[in-house]
């Protein structure tokens, strides 16, 4: 990790430093919480141009945009250092966080924001065109490729539903039905909406002078296309979550992984809070910093509530309070030298 000193102890830990976890952080730091933002610094944006549909920030670069808010958090107190959480184990009635360089610290609560990885198909090509001319969310570049040939490629349970969306960008939409095929109900609506259907498998994207001009199914036919949109599988980054007994599980899109929670972020564990795409894939940049940042308030009321409960217990019994709090200290000491 970097971005010492640290501290041993926080109130809340933030596990992933994109908009849900940043968010999070700025709504507990101005809640004069003691924060620590652990980020892998893998951004699932990253390959995109400009983060679109975010309001006063339409178009910023996904780098800029996390640099302004991480210095919006660290101008407020907490600690944003670069880093990976290898695993998350109870201590107390908190839980000890270990890095993968082997640093331990405590948290009260945790908060996970941890994102997704995509699976892309394994379609030659399109990989070097994630995020340019490959695309997945017709709300955050449908306006980019508007009136454009726009293919759509069949790979996931949510593909037909993506073309359909489409059609509201461009007139001249192509359905590649590749490894998902329509159902006779799926086809009608496609042609009901003027959207081509391709038959058989995809083999290659055509590229020239680094843009997308086609995609060449299998049998050697090249479509002509300006932009491809997939809707690849994603999975959930909670591997560190399985100590605690949290396990990711099929969203009821299918489209992928998640782990469950309550509105508020709450998951079955006690303690610990998601929030953004490791809950919702679908969450666009504005909606998971929103998701964040409630889920924040949610993490200040259940520590306030806690901190009230002690404080009306040290009323009663002064002593037994403070023989807790030794105990409490004893136990972090130990775990910080590995006994």
């Amino acid at each position: 990790m970097t971005d010492r000193p640290m501290n041993d102890d926080y109130d809340v830990v933030i596990v992933g430093g994109g908009a849900a976890g940043l968010s999070g952080a700025l709504t507990l730091a101005r809640a004069r919480r003691s924060v620590l933002v652990i980020d892998v610094g893998a951004p699932r944006n990253t390959p995109a141009e400009g983060v679109h549909g975010l309001p006063a920030l339409d178009g910023i670069a996904p780098t800029e945009y996390l640099a302004r808010v991480r210095a919006e958090v660290r101008g407020y107190g907490a600690h944003v250092v670069d880093g990976e959480v290898e695993t998350v184990g109870r201590m107390g009635d908190g839980f000890a966080v270990t890095s993968t360089d082997g640093r331990i610290v405590r948290a009260r609560r945790l908060l996970v924001t941890t994102g997704l990885v995509d699976e892309l198909p394994n379609v030659p090509g399109l990989r070097d065109r994630w995020g340019r001319d490959v695309l997945h969310c017709p709300y955050c570049h449908g306006w980019e490729i508007r009136d454009r040939a726009v293919g759509v490629l069949g790979c996931g349970p949510l593909s037909v539903h993506q073309a359909l969306l489409l059609r509201q960008w461009s007139a001249d939409v192509t359905f590649f039905a590749h490894t998902v095929p329509p159902t006779d109900e799926e086809a009608e609506q496609l042609a009901a909406r003027g959207i081509r259907v391709v038959a058989g498998t995809v083999a290659s994207l055509e590229v020239a002078g680094d843009r997308l001009v086609g995609v060449r199914s299998a049998d050697g036919t090249v479509v002509e296309r300006a932009a491809l949109v997939v809707a690849p599988r994603t999975v959930a980054r909670a591997g560190f979550l399985t100590g605690l007994g949290l396990w990711p599980v099929e969203h009821p899109s299918g489209a992928g992984e998640h782990i469950p929670c309550d509105p508020g972020g709450a998951t079955d564990v006690a303690g610990v809070w998601v929030a953004g795409n490791v809950a919702d894939p679908s969450a666009q940049v504005g909606a998971a910093a929103a998701a964040g940042a409630a889920a924040a308030i949610r993490i200040n009321a259940d520590l306030v509530a806690e901190e009230t409960r002690r404080a009306v217990a040290a009323r009663r019994d002064p002593f037994s309070a403070e023989h807790e709090a030794r105990v409490c200290a004893s136990v972090l000491g130990d775990r910080r030298h590995g006994l």
